[in-house]
């Protein structure tokens, strides 16, 4: 693959996941209610997600799965009751600014919780499925190309999401009233719940 290939595909893959969708709004929601350190695993399960719908792309199996595979819609779904469970977790915590330490078992559930979303993220599956082959020439790709693409995925996918979790936690730790706190993590129980909402409706 050339340089000039993967320039390309780094310039619109960049513009795409900077854009604010589902994954950024999920990020910053949870990024707002917990801190950025343990949203860590929820963005590594989103990015593991666009990686596993980029192999499925490589391997010819992204149409398959969208149209025929019943798999595609219980992930889906199992997204989309994760983030209304984010979201009712977020509603319902404590209103005093505090870091606690991460539950037994969280940061596997969080990591679940941002792979479901990603794989039943409707704006992941148009990139991979609909834009990526006119970007990339997808028939004959071998494994190293494949590894080039996959790198840059993560680099710019991981940079993108810390981008937006970091801002979040940024403006989370200047909010101390607890009247504030309220109102922050209503609304971004709301942006959640949205996020879940815009997954079911989507196809």
């Amino acid at each position: 693959m050339t340089l000039g290939a993967l320039l390309v595909f780094s310039g619109i893959y960049t513009v795409f996941v900077f854009s604010p969708g589902p994954a950024v709004a999920a990020v910053m929601a949870r990024a707002s209610s917990v801190g950025a350190g343990r949203t860590i695993p929820f963005i590594i399960g989103i990015v593991s997600g666009d990686v596993i719908w980029f192999s499925l792309t490589a391997l010819g199996l992204a149409a398959l799965t969208v149209n025929f595979s019943f798999l595609f819609i219980i992930i889906k779904y199992a997204g989309v009751i994760y983030l209304f469970y984010l979201a009712y977790g977020i509603w319902t915590s404590p209103t005093k600014m505090s870091y606690q330490s991460a539950t037994k078992g969280e940061g596997v559930k969080s990591y679940f919780g941002g792979l479901f979303l990603c794989l039943g993220n409707p704006k992941a599956i148009i990139f991979f499925v609909s834009i990526l082959p006119n970007v990339l020439d997808m028939s004959s790709i071998s494994l190293y190309p494949f590894l080039q693409v996959s790198c840059l995925i993560i680099i710019i996918l991981t940079s993108c999401l810390i981008f937006y979790a970091a801002l979040a936690n940024h403006v989370r730790k200047f909010m101390k009233s607890p009247y504030i706190m309220r109102v922050i993590n209503q609304c971004t129980s709301a942006v959640m719940a949205g996020a879940a909402i815009l997954i079911a409706v989507r196809n």
